[in-house]
């Protein structure tokens, strides 16, 4: 569990969830402990990209109706939020209130028009435990295992590729069922056989997303969908069990009546009846909150009005001399109620928050934003000082009440007491039966558990030996494919062996000199023919086409060492005018198909060899004289910059 709560507040900016044009965009404040980390404006597309890398403990909004136009959307948006964050909608379950009460309950104030501010407060006041969160999904979730393609209309290799999608289904389905096993989880698994595996494999575990031990998977081939068992309709569970102090009013009589107000004087709960007994009146106060001070409208508190606040260890409150019908009627006049006894107990309920309403309120002024109004308000009421009540909060977070109050029963025991002795015998005898009973099925559970692990025994070793079987044929699959690229190798190698016997044998007559051909003056084609048939010292290479040639492919055939190359009658003409000074400057020699006479069918081609030495002689006269005619332009070029210098001496000279 994480140290510190993280939390998302947001809080709709603009759009709306029912608008088709104008999607909602939110205000996002991120919160860790009680440190706002960012603030910022992000769309539902976005909010999902950050819950799922981020996951929060807790989303909090004011409405659910900024998410979700209705129910169906409710439910989609739960169902792809990560597994540990929780909805939670900060202004209650059922029974709402507004985010100004909810926030003003701990002393934080906001500005209403400013979505920012919201966002900020929802989230501050969820991290201090106010609000309901939303639960969509029973304690049963679904995983599937299914393709993630389609098998299509198939082909020669389709019963290899079907095998290959439905073998990896089962192999996922398998995989699955080991992590359930590990874990511990009971679970039901439902599997569609088909050609080669399975095409389906479904899990029902009885538990809830957030312990399943897989996530969603979306492979090539097999897909892993999650998704909780939803419930009938949408329910909130409170998200902190501290029960609401209230200020109670009691009317004991033949008609029992009884007022609820919370420590802001609101109305929370109003009632009467004739069969109301002190049980009765416990427990309907009970499931409102906790009484922190029970009234009356009389001087003397009632017997059966003290016996209610002892069950509570309430504070008493009367009024100084009994309350008039007048002083009633005003109190109550702005409140509906049914008769005279739910006007008395209104009354004194509303009586007693006057009293102590000036109070409250300067508490409300000392006490620090963050903290629980009417936590501190209470304990300052039962005679804590208010620096000892809000150190206590800092240091700890306040104990959860108990879950029952107690019930003061009198010393007298009377007729129902007696009768009650006798059930209670009845029950012991009952319970020991019972006992016996769990005996007998805990002797069959422990039975069924053994059998079960000699079952999962042997599952788990048919599994290993699958795995075992899956892991082999893939390291088959792995040879094949390596024998078939050694083959294709194989081939190649052959075909250049030919070339370069057919070479040979040309080159033993003696009188035509062989020509290996190269598509194109590119760094391609010199590859292609180093596959082919290789390039060797003092070869004659034949370029078919030069267009798209660079200097570095000739200074790789100046690099292999080749006797010369022969260019194409057509391509030698169209040639770059570029291409020769740079075949000069390498000193390749670069010769045309018409001087040489040379002849080419296919991948093979010769040159008469007479032609071929009559050709690298005009080449190598043009070279010596390109060379003379360079030594003298550097000559000149010496002498000139001589006879410069020279005439700057003599000017400075004169």
């Amino acid at each position: 569990m994480r140290d510190r709560l993280k939390v998302f507040g947001i809080d709709i900016i603009k759009g709306s969830v029912r608008s088709k044009s104008r999607r909602p965009m939110y205000a996002l404040v991120r919160l860790e402990g009680q440190v706002i980390e960012s603030e910022s404006e992000v769309s539902m597309f976005r909010l999902f990209r950050l819950l799922a890398g981020e996951q929060p403990d807790i989303l909090a909004v004011d409405s659910l109706q900024e998410i979700a136009a209705d129910q169906h959307e409710l439910f989609f948006f739960l169902q792809h939020l990560p597994p540990q964050t929780r909805l939670v909608q900060v202004t209650g379950g059922e029974r709402k209130e507004t985010l100004s009460k909810v926030a003003a309950r701990y002393n934080i104030s906001f500005d209403r028009f400013d979505p920012f501010a919201e966002a900020r407060t929802t989230a501050q006041v969820a991290s201090l435990g106010a609000g309901a969160e939303v639960v969509a999904f029973e304690n049963e979730s679904e995983v599937v295992v299914s393709r993630h393609r389609s098998l299509g209309k198939g082909g020669w290799s389709q019963n290899r590729y079907v095998r290959k999608i439905h073998g990896g289904v089962q192999r996922k389905g398998r995989e699955i069922e080991q992590a359930l096993v590990a874990s511990g989880l009971r679970y039901e698994k439902k599997e569609t056989r088909a050609f080669g595996g399975c095409s389906r494999v479904a899990f029902r575990v009885f538990a809830v997303r957030d312990q399943i031990p897989v996530s969603t998977y979306r492979g090539a081939d097999v897909q892993v969908r999650i998704s909780g068992k939803r419930l009938e309709r949408i329910r909130f569970r409170p998200l902190s069990g501290r029960p609401r102090y209230l200020i109670v009013g009691i009317d004991p009589g033949t008609t029992t009546a009884i007022a609820a107000l919370d420590l802001d004087g609101n109305l929370l709960h109003l009632a009467s009846s004739r069969q109301m007994n002190m049980s009765d009146v416990i427990e309907s106060l009970y499931k409102v909150g906790k009484p922190l001070i029970i009234a009356s409208d009389v001087q003397e508190m009632p017997y059966s009005v003290e016996k209610i606040r002892r069950a509570f260890s309430a504070i008493a409150y009367s009024p100084k001399q009994d309350m008039s019908v007048d002083a009633k009627i005003d109190l109550s006049s702005p409140f509906p109620y049914a008769n005279d006894h739910e006007r008395d107990a209104l009354s004194a309920a509303l009586e007693a928050y006057r009293q102590y309403r000036n109070k409250f309120q300067n508490l409300a002024k000392r006490v620090p934003p963050g903290h629980d109004i009417d936590e501190v308000r209470a304990r300052v009421i039962r005679g804590h000082a208010l620096e000892q009540v809000l150190g206590d909060l800092k240091v700890k977070p306040v104990a959860p009440e108990s879950a029952e109050p107690a019930v003061v029963i009198g010393a007298k025991r009377d007729e129902r007491v007696r009768v009650l002795d006798g059930m209670v015998k009845r029950l012991r005898t009952f319970v020991a039966e019972l006992q016996e009973s769990v005996k007998e099925r805990e002797y069959e559970i422990h039975r069924l558990q053994t059998r079960l692990r000699r079952i999962h025994t042997a599952r788990d070793s048919q599994l290993a030996k699958d795995t075992g079987i899956a892991k082999r044929e893939a390291i088959i699959q792995s040879l094949k494919k390596r024998l078939r690229k050694e083959e294709r190798h194989s081939k190649t190698l052959s075909k250049r062996l030919v070339r370069i016997k057919e070479s040979e044998e040309i080159a033993m007559e003696g009188e035509a000199v062989p020509l290996k051909v190269m598509e194109a003056l590119t760094k391609d084609g010199m590859h292609r023919l180093m596959e082919e048939a290789g390039i060797d010292d003092g070869d004659v290479i034949y370029v078919t086409r030069t267009d798209g040639w660079g200097r570095s492919v000739v200074k790789d055939l100046a690099d292999a060492n080749v006797l010369a190359v022969i260019a194409g009658v057509q391509t030698h003409k169209a040639s770059d005018p570029q291409m020769l000074p740079a075949f000069r400057e390498l000193g390749v020699p670069l010769l045309s198909a018409a001087e040489t006479g040379a002849q080419v069918k296919g991948k093979i081609g010769l040159v008469h060899k007479t032609s071929l030495e009559a050709a690298l002689s005009i080449w190598e006269d043009g070279q010596a004289q390109l060379e003379r005619e360079k030594k003298s332009a550097m000559v000149e070029h010496i002498f000139k910059e001589y006879k410069s210098e020279r005439g700057k001496e003599v000017r400075k000279g004169g």
